[in-house]
């Protein structure tokens, strides 16, 4: 079961609805809430809910194409249109402008399109800097940051190449039932994360079971994982 933290109780609850779960991002809501806001689309939608996700044109963030990141494109709301009725909002930060379901996601610092339009980085090391933190906390995009997610991202990228090689098993629903308990307790995604560090280097996992629950997980996560196969 999905939950999530909300603000007026100040701890994870269920978020409202039925079958389809409708989010809007609130005007002033970082570019950092694209990620979580689509990573909460696949999570819920992997729990079998299908989600709307919407935000007004006034939205900075929606001014450029973000499917590269691996967001999918939101309804955005036509003219000054009020802010519509939803089951989840997202903001940057608590307030009163919706008295209703309201998740916090603080506006990111540093001058991370810099360092993405520099060439060395592609927008899925972005999204995997910003995944390694919780939702809910500070995060500062350094050049650094960029880097070890770079780093991480390419090595499960190329050990996914490799496992291809390999004879297929069925993937383990072990570590996977773990990364998402994890996604469902609140987007922990540093810890949904961990476990395909812990995956990756177990010894006695085959490596077709490795492939098929990195892959099976990478739907969620949305990094990406098999973008090396057939490169070698």
């Amino acid at each position: 079961m999905l939950r999530l933290h909300d603000h007026r109780t100040g701890r994870p609850e269920e978020p409202p609805g039925g079958r389809v779960l409708r989010v809007h991002l609130l005007d002033g809501a970082g570019h950092r809430a694209l990620v979580v806001a689509d990573l909460l689309r696949r999570a819920a939608e992997r729990a079998g809910r299908h989600v709307r996700t919407s935000s007004s044109p006034r939205f900075a963030a929606q001014e450029q194409d973000w499917t590269e990141y691996g967001v999918q494109p939101f309804e955005v709301l036509g003219g000054d249109a009020p802010v519509p009725e939803a089951d989840l909002y997202m903001a940057s930060e608590d307030g009163a402008e919706v008295d209703a379901f309201l998740m916090t996601v603080p506006r990111e610092t540093g001058d991370w399109h810099t360092v993405v339009a520099g060439g060395s980085l592609d927008p899925l090391h972005a999204r995997l800097a910003i995944l390694e933190a919780p939702y809910r906390e500070p995060l500062h995009l350094s050049a650094e940051r960029f880097r070890q997610a770079a780093d991480r991202l390419d090595r499960w990228r190329a050990k996914v190449a490799e496992w291809a090689t390999e004879p297929g098993r069925p993937m383990s629903r072990e570590h996977a039932g773990r990364a998402e308990t994890a996604l469902a307790s609140d987007l922990d995604s540093p810890s949904a994360l961990a476990v395909l560090d812990e995956l990756a280097a177990d010894p006695d996992v085959p490596p077709g079971t490795k492939l098929e629950t990195f892959i099976h997980l990478d739907l969620v996560l949305g990094l990406n994982l098999v973008s090396a196969i057939g490169r070698a």
